[in-house]
């Protein structure tokens, strides 16, 4: 088992967000020295995920996983295993977020179980610490940041045209 705690001075909505939208996933949910080249996500229970770590030698790692439970800006559970060679997942693993409110901020307790070795934990446990230690300037500056675009229109619609027409690709 590996368990994370981290408290960010920022609404529980933002620190969920950088836990849920992939352009702001990408920027922290690697280790340093690492990027992310390719990652996407069905945001929803049984919905599936996958990310691709290029670590500074160019070697690409894989991971997926499927989310299990979904509560906004409360908690997100989801397996996650790294793949083989030969494209096959490994051992899974199953991560549990919560996010709740603390002295003004947010707590964010974070859980990892079912890892196969405690070498593999440890592993793990140092690569989310440095994971976290990007996420929390970048929660800084995007809760201090005042460049947010509001845009406003009134569509003279039936409610359920417009619906149809934001929720309908076609």
């Amino acid at each position: 088992t590996l368990r994370i705690t981290r408290v960010f001075a920022a609404p529980r909505a933002l620190v969920y967000r950088m836990r849920t939208e992939k352009h702001l996933m990408d920027r922290w949910s690697c280790p340093t020295g690492f990027t992310m080249p390719d990652s996407g996500a069905d945001l929803r229970p049984g919905g599936t995920w996958h990310a691709t770590m290029r670590t500074a030698d160019g070697v690409n790692l894989k991971l997926q996983g499927t989310y299990r439970e979904i509560v906004p800006d409360e908690r997100l559970v989801f397996t996650q295993a790294w793949l083989g060679a030969d494209g096959k997942p490994g051992p899974e693993t199953l991560v549990t977020v919560t996010f709740a409110d603390e002295d003004g901020g947010t707590r964010m307790d974070f859980l990892q179980t079912g890892f196969d070795s405690i070498g593999n934990r440890d592993g793990h446990a140092q690569g989310w610490r440095e994971c976290f230690d990007k996420l929390t300037p970048l929660v800084d500056a995007l809760r201090d940041s005042d460049h947010e675009i509001n845009i406003t229109r009134l569509l003279r619609h039936d409610i359920g045209m417009v619906f149809e027409a934001f929720s309908n690709p076609a």
